[in-house]
């Protein structure tokens, strides 16, 4: 069988990529692109090989993530959002959460989202509360992706200085408000802001907890990750473009992502950011007047370029994006 990244990109180019200005105006991504990446093991990419999961190393979870989204960003970014949760449920210490859910995540019969608005430095936006039956949330989380798609909802949400996350059912309740947002691209992804009122989650749910201190010194091993997105729509853009020096830079872009630690992977998320716009602004030059008709790719991969500038930032990379955009 073909490894994980083979699989990947031939799922991109033969199903993702054909479909994509059709799913980009859905108003949610087709079942069928999930199910196909069911089918092919990806929604089993983090999970462990004991329950059928592929257990992929970052390099190879990273190939994977850059395949898909040179496809269809709105499928990927769908499908990004399942791994933290499978994460989270292999290592959890909860009677019964890792039996009952850690397979069929793994095998893509459930799916998962995350809301991390308790992972945020500051005042708490998201509050959990104890109760005798559990826990009981209160606050807001701004950014939920694939609501309609997903069964469960990974929510972090603070609990004083301590970050609890709970595995919700990504249902609407009296105590559950969630309201669609429009997004410029990934529209067809399910994003909303959701609302909790008191809203009740069981003790049986309750996935993990750790202190705050600790979520946010481990935030910097995570940047990496969400630089393949914008990979992904260089990739498609050089492809559609034919050869140009944007190769060159794009393979330097992705080997200063993978030499990245802390201190440097700001200014490289920032430069494949920025490579983004510009091969997808090269795209549509070269295209002309059709270049930004809707039928066509080039506006499409503008418009995910322009999403990609601020999706999964943090206040360095802004800044170096900032400066790399404002130099004379």
């Amino acid at each position: 069988m073909a490894n994980a990244q083979e699989r990947a990109r031939t799922l991109a180019d033969e199903l993702l990529f054909p479909a994509a200005l059709a799913t980009d105006a859905s108003e949610l991504v087709p079942v069928g692109n999930l199910d196909a990446l069911a089918e092919a093991s990806l929604y089993g990419m983090a999970a462990p090989s004991s329950v059928g999961g592929l257990d992929l190393d970052r390099v190879a979870a990273n190939g994977v993530i850059e395949a898909l989204a040179s496809g269809c960003l709105s499928t990927t970014f769908v499908w990004i959002q399942h791994h933290n949760p499978v994460r989270a449920v292999a290592g959890s210490e909860t009677p019964g959460i890792r039996d009952e859910w850690l397979e069929a995540l793994a095998r893509g019969e459930r799916r998962a989202g995350i809301a991390r608005a308790g992972e945020r430095p500051g005042p708490p936006i998201l509050t959990a509360r104890r109760t005798a039956d559990g826990l009981v949330l209160n606050g807001e989380a701004p950014w939920v992706t694939g609501w309609g798609l997903v069964d469960v909802v990974l929510v972090a949400a603070r609990e004083g200085d301590t970050v609890v996350r709970v595995l919700m059912d990504a249902v609407a309740a009296e105590t559950l408000e969630a309201q669609r947002l429009q997004i410029v691209a990934a529209n067809a992804s399910g994003t909303v802001t959701l609302r909790f009122h008191d809203h009740p989650v069981p003790a049986g749910r309750i996935v993990e907890s750790e202190p705050l201190e600790a979520v946010l010194a481990r935030d910097p091993e995570g940047l990496r990750t969400n630089g393949s997105l914008a990979l992904g729509v260089i990739s498609r853009c050089c492809t559609l473009l034919g050869p140009s020096a944007l190769d060159e830079a794009a393979a330097a872009a992705r080997s200063a992502l993978d030499a990245g630690d802390a201190d440097t992977l700001p200014a490289a998320r920032a430069r494949a950011a920025e490579l983004a716009l510009r091969a997808a602004a090269a795209l549509t030059v070269a295209d002309g007047g059709r270049g930004i008709v809707m039928d066509q790719h080039a506006q499409r991969l503008a418009r995910e370029a322009l999403f990609l500038l601020v999706f999964g930032t943090r206040a360095s990379i802004r800044d170096a994006l900032l400066g790399r955009l404002t130099q004379p």
